[in-house]
């Protein structure tokens, strides 16, 4: 079971209570591993309008994951 990094950044470090974790995953890609932190965390961000960044590099979500990886869901930017 893989041991992943987690970083979270504006509205999902909000839900998650967190800036970072460390978790055992099941999972065996990026969206995959969404979909579990969501049930854990209730984040209401829909994958479509994020990116994902997989050892400091942004990947397609089907990436495939492996132990130690650092994974970071990077949320929509907004300002004014």
């Amino acid at each position: 079971m893989p041991r992943i990094e987690l970083e979270y950044f504006a509205q999902m470090r909000e839900q998650a209570g967190c800036h970072r974790e460390t978790r055992d995953t099941q999972a065996l890609s990026a969206a995959a591993l969404y979909d579990e932190l969501r049930d854990i965390h209730r984040f209401t961000l829909e994958p479509r309008k994020m990116r994902v960044a997989i050892n400091a590099a942004f990947r397609p979500w089907d990436q495939a994951l492996a132990d130690g990886d650092t994974v970071v869901f990077i949320p929509p930017v907004t300002g004014g």
